[in-house]
């Protein structure tokens, strides 16, 4: 157990940092720049005359997918679910004697209205490891954007005919995350329960890109590359890793009415700001969570459900939150438990698509600069898991966190495993 502590406190002194000097947040412009002078998108024209006139274009797009990717990791890294607050087979204390209020060995995600009582504990860590697939359904390695020209000639936007060529770069994108989170939960009253949460992150990121300049004439003036490599196609390519602490979370349960057979509880959540967002490490910023639960037993079977709603710090998305399931003993040993896990956004996405670009000379053309979804982020995922109890109170668990609606960043599946203790 000293061996144990230790560790854990050398972990938790270890500085966020990325294994090298570019943060992860700077290496998503890389997909971005192509070639060796230091501009973005990196063409060579006769400066003096014509101007990098897609360098405004570049920035902004690339500040675009910077801002969507930067929120989308945080969150995603700061919302993954922790292990229920209570576990194993729950007791009510009335009037000094024990009553035995669970018979399966509770959720993995969900939040049964059981509390641990007082004084008892409940420890442990879980690892979960996702790679993400998709954003707002569509593919990492499937995106593109397209630059288009500054009107910077004529006051009609296309006038010279040079501007009117564009841009096009398809990037492909990677980022796994690999999170360990160590937990203390504590009973401070028969009906309280206080819990910390710390986890460990590693954030890694890889991605290539495919420059294409698209003349709309026959000549052009706008070229990748130095003089003597002129190319009208550019490649890109981008990679680094972090590891860190993430952002801690304080949590409490207040149970209100505890039967033989249901119970009623209030839970909160608090995220704290110590993962660094520029190494996606964290959101960012703070974010609480209220919910009320439900949760009833019926022989072997206990369903649950939860709601309640999710405020984020800044100027991040709040939402609605529901989560509905149940957990089956399957046996004296086994739990099954399935979770339906939700949110609906409330407000508007406060980071936007860029718009689409009307050029109207020699004829009116619109330039879509990303096929990015701009669909709000709702979210639900379907919770799979396994517990295996022992009877001295060791436990351990695994679970597949699946998505069903396409919304924000997101895995095939998320995989997580991990042990607990109570005593």
């Amino acid at each position: 157990m000293h061996r144990f502590t230790t560790a854990l406190v050398g972990l938790a002194l270890i500085p966020s940092a990325s294994l090298s000097a570019q943060t992860l947040r700077s290496k998503v412009s890389d997909l971005f720049r192509f070639g060796e002078c230091g501009e973005a998108l990196c063409l060579q024209v006769n400066a003096a005359v014509h101007g990098l006139h897609y360098v405004p274009s570049a920035s902004v797009a690339s500040g675009a997918i910077l801002d969507f990717f930067t929120r989308a990791i945080g969150l995603s890294v700061s919302s993954i679910p922790i292990s229920s607050s209570s576990s194993g087979i729950a007791f009510s204390f009335g009037g000094g004697a024990p009553v035995q209020t669970s018979v399966s060995s509770g959720p993995i995600f969900a939040e049964r209205s059981q509390t641990l009582g007082r004084n008892r504990m409940l420890v442990g860590g879980n690892v979960t490891a996702m790679s993400f697939k998709t954003f707002r359904g569509l593919p990492l390695d499937e995106m593109v954007f397209n630059f288009p020209h500054q009107n910077v000639g004529n006051p009609t936007y296309g006038d010279p005919d040079f501007e009117n060529d564009v841009i096009q770069v398809r990037a492909k994108l990677d980022l796994s995350l690999l999170v360990t989170t160590v937990f203390v939960n504590y009973g401070l009253l028969d009906n309280v329960d206080v819990a910390v949460a710390i986890p460990f992150v590693r954030t890694s990121l890889s991605g290539e890109s495919f420059g294409e300049v698209l003349p709309f004439g026959a000549t052009t003036p706008h070229f990748f590359g130095t003089p003597g490599a002129q190319s009208l196609t550019a490649t890109g390519s981008t990679e680094g890793s972090s590891v860190g602490v993430g952002d801690l979370a304080a949590r409490v349960k207040i149970g209100l009415v505890q039967g033989d057979s249901s119970g009623f509880a209030l839970f909160g959540d608090a995220r704290l700001p110590t993962g660094d967002e520029e190494e996606f490490l964290g959101a960012g910023d703070w974010s609480m969570r209220a919910l009320a639960i439900y949760s009833a037993r019926h022989g072997g079977f206990s369903p649950h459900v939860n709601a309640g709603a999710v405020i984020r710090g800044g100027d991040r998305n709040n939402g609605l939150l529901a989560t509905v399931g149940f957990d089956q003993l399957i046996s004296r040993a086994f739990t099954l438990a399935i979770d339906a896990i939700g949110e609906y956004q409330l407000s508007d996405n406060e980071v936007d698509i860029p718009e689409p670009v009307q050029i109207t000379a020699p004829f009116a053309r619109t330039v879509v600069p990303t096929n990015l979804p701009g669909a709000k982020d709702h979210l639900v995922h379907t919770a799979i898991g396994v517990r295996y109890s022992r009877p001295n109170g060791l436990a351990a668990l695994v679970n597949a966190l699946i998505p069903i609606k396409a919304g924000s960043l997101q895995p095939r599946v998320a995989w997580t495993a991990g042990l607990e203790f109570s005593f």
